[in-house]
């Protein structure tokens, strides 16, 4: 008898990628909050950073300016509510052509240019928007996520939505 062995990171990456169907899922486009989620606590969990929860509120708030931003055909963060921060990540692509997964990734290949230190002392450019939406992927602070996506007539567009707010000047980024 034959029997076939994997490696025990093959082993993981099989059971990630099944883990939407073992959890009753029809298709990858019908998990859209557990592929960004995962996508974005792999990168946490690469640097032992606590990971983050969904959060449905976060998402909602999200998904309002989303669809601003969708309707408006502009790109731009939200009026920030200065009794209620939150963090925000935004990204825009050509309509249909990107994954949940590389539109995350986008933010964090900004990783590049990331040191550590005090924020916004952390860019090897000296340029803090070479790395800010990757110091609010891995603050560490944030415990919630919430993410939402809009089509507009060119692009699609996503907003995530992190509570704890991060990139808080003179602060450590984890």
């Amino acid at each position: 008898m034959r029997v076939n062995y994997c490696s025990p990171k093959a082993a993981l990456l099989l059971l990630f990628a099944a883990t939407p169907f073992l959890l009753g899922a029809s298709s990858l486009s019908a998990t859209f909050d557990a592929r960004i989620l995962a996508a974005h606590n792999r990168e946490r969990a690469s640097l032992s950073i606590a990971p983050l929860r969904w959060n449905p509120a976060l998402a909602s708030s999200a998904q309002a300016w989303a669809d601003h931003l969708a309707a408006t055909g502009s790109f731009e963060h939200a009026p920030e509510l200065p009794t209620n921060p939150e963090g925000e990540n935004l990204w825009a692509g050509t309509r249909g052509h990107y994954s949940l997964e590389s539109r995350v990734d986008a933010w964090i290949r900004e990783r590049q240019f990331f040191k550590r230190g005090t924020f916004p002392e952390n860019s090897t450019t000296g340029n803090v928007e070479d790395v800010g939406h990757y110091t609010q992927l891995i603050w560490r602070d944030t415990q919630d996520v919430g993410c939402a996506e809009a089509t507009g007539q060119r692009e699609d567009v996503l907003v995530c939505r992190y509570s704890n707010a991060g990139n808080y000047v003179g602060e450590n980024v984890f």
